[in-house]
């Protein structure tokens, strides 16, 4: 017999949810998606923070009237076009399904700070199951304004947009988590031993930001030197053999430095021959680091006189990767499961 009385609205079973949350991705490279995927990103004012009625002119007048059609074509270059979407999406979803299986006790799902899925439609949906609470995972191992909070900023709208709205909690930075920095490290070690001429240089790529923020007080900087310095310490290599350079300069200001595409070149004339180059700030391989680091950064090193460019993918949905995510998801669970 129901304890519920009669007439009452059906229950769900109660249900916690665990949101994964990347950057994002348009939907595809022609020249409407990239401008409606590009307005939104560059719109939001934790990624630029200049006057609106100064910045939204510009954007919308004369940086939305070209850079779709050069941006749509670097994600063409990198397009998995057997799934007709981006690499990010594809690998976003084999992450999601892996953590599915790390913790079958939870429900599991993704979402895009822009583009699609929106956050908003998959804490909706997450609420409808039962989810009447939720752990938000961005799934940036350093925190950064411009990713981590707004990437928060997106979970929060959405969940005040809720009649019944659940108990939440946020993954903070995990960026000096034993399990992630292990991870890391097997994944430069399994990359080295396969390499017939060694690398001389190991470069940790991050993708940079104004040193304005820095000096603001964000500690993104601060984290991913840090997070340089626990994955040499893992690897047990001497000081030097890695170094910190920041990527994907945009605007006029002066951004955190050294910027990669410099350094590499600078490293060749030093005589440097053989580098690799490795992206700690991304979860998942994406236009950054399969167009960036590949096209523009090795192309820098190689017409300097380097000879050899290593990249070693991001962590993706390697094994050690989810078990190390799994790990630290369950440790901001406790409590719920």
């Amino acid at each position: 017999m129901s304890p519920l009385p009669p007439n009452h609205p059906p229950l769900k079973p109660r249900r916690v949810g665990v949101l994964l949350a990347n950057l994002g991705t348009p939907d595809g490279y022609d020249y409407w998606n990239m401008r409606r995927y590009l307005s939104e990103f560059l719109s939001d004012r934790r990624v630029i923070d200049y006057p609106r009625w100064k910045w939204q002119p510009l954007l919308q007048t004369v940086i939305l009237a070209k850079r779709p059609f050069t941006s749509g074509a670097n994600y063409k270059s990198i397009w998995n076009h057997d799934k007709g979407e981006s690499p990010l999406m594809t690998i976003t979803k084999a992450q999601t399904a892996a953590l599915a299986a790390e913790l079958p006790e939870v429900m599991v799902d993704f979402c895009m700070r822009y583009g699609n899925p929106s956050t908003e439609s998959k804490v909706r949906a997450m609420v409808e199951a039962g989810c009447d609470r939720i752990l938000f995972v961005p799934l940036y191992p350093q925190y950064a304004g411009a990713t981590t909070a707004t990437a928060n900023d997106a979970f929060f709208a959405a969940v005040t947009k809720m009649f019944r709205a659940p108990a939440v909690r946020t993954l903070p930075e995990y960026f000096e988590h034993p399990a992630y920095v292990a991870s890391l490290a097997e994944s430069v070690q399994e990359a080295w031993d396969k390499l017939e001429s060694k690398p001389e240089v190991l470069l940790a790529s991050y993708h940079g930001m104004p040193k304005r923020y820095l000096m603001q007080g964000d500690p993104y900087h601060c984290q991913c030197q840090k997070t340089t310095r626990l994955l040499r310490e893992a690897l047990g290599w001497d000081k030097g053999m890695i170094q910190t350079t920041f990527q994907s300069v945009f605007g006029p200001e002066e951004w955190l430095k050294p910027y990669t595409v410099e350094h590499v070149a600078e490293l060749a004339r030093q005589g440097k021959r053989h580098i690799a180059v490795i992206a700690p700030a991304f979860s998942a391989d994406c236009i950054e680091t399969l167009e960036e680091i590949q096209g523009e950064i090795q192309e820098a090193f190689l017409h300097a006189g380097g000879e050899t460019f290593t990249y070693i993918p991001c962590l993706n949905d390697r094994p050690s990767h989810m078990s190390a995510l799994g790990q630290i998801i369950r440790e901001q669970l406790k409590g719920w499961v």
